[in-house]
């Protein structure tokens, strides 16, 4: 590995370590969950698993595809 490629992978890796999300919000006065309101998951929640399963396969076919274009 080149030593501009090491530079910039600390780099990236020394970015990330001191990225933080936002704090917490406190929760409202008036109780309830202070998030959509109705107290029900994200959407995206429900299917966390299926779009796991969607990247792998996508990983998979698209690095097939490029060793079978490059051999």
């Amino acid at each position: 590995m080149k030593t501009i490629n090491k530079l910039v992978l600390a780099l990236f890796l020394f970015a990330i370590t001191l990225a933080n999300a936002a704090p917490p919000q406190p929760a409202p006065s008036g109780g309830g969950n202070g998030g959509n309101g109705t107290g029900a998951p994200a959407p995206i929640d429900m299917y966390i698993y299926v779009l796991g399963i969607v990247a792998i396969v996508f990983i998979v076919y698209f690095t097939k595809k490029y060793k079978s274009v490059k051999a």
